[in-house]
């Protein structure tokens, strides 16, 4: 089975640096969050689609491994995995590394769960879920 990835580059605001031009670490789940919409975008498994589908997909676990800082200037890179597993969970992992030299600055993991509309958690993958799943997994 191919990996389903996304990537792509994005500028740091000076808003998102602190004192020391580095950007503050707070920042990094929004980069995720961009992250996670281009991934929607590119396998229409987008924040819409699944509320229209009748669920909400909250994060539950959000994790980061800071290699090195990002600092004002650069432009990053991120790449999204997506991780399968037959759990009703939805698990990504991201990689994001300075465009101009390649060097690592940091990785995670996010996993996000279903809920449906009366903010009831799902055990059991959601209909669309599945039928997203055997249209992108069994290539």
């Amino acid at each position: 089975m191919e990996k389903l990835t996304a990537e792509l580059e994005f500028d740091i605001r000076f808003s998102e640096v602190d004192s020391m031009n580095v950007v503050w670490h707070g920042s990094y789940p929004l980069y995720f969050e961009d992250a996670r919409e281009a991934f929607g975008r590119k396998y229409g498994l987008g924040y819409m689609f699944i509320c229209d589908s009748g669920y909400y997909a909250p994060l539950v676990d959000l994790e980061f491994h800071y290699r090195k800082p990002i600092v004002y200037g650069m432009r990053p890179h991120i790449q999204i995995t997506y991780y399968p597993t037959d759990s009703a969970k939805i698990i990504f992992d991201y990689v994001i590394r300075d465009t101009a030299s390649g060097n690592l600055i940091a990785t995670g993991r996010s996993i996000q769960v279903f809920m449906d509309k009366q903010y009831q958690l799902v055990l059991y993958n959601p209909p669309f879920y599945e039928l997203w799943k055997q249209k992108w997994l069994s290539k």
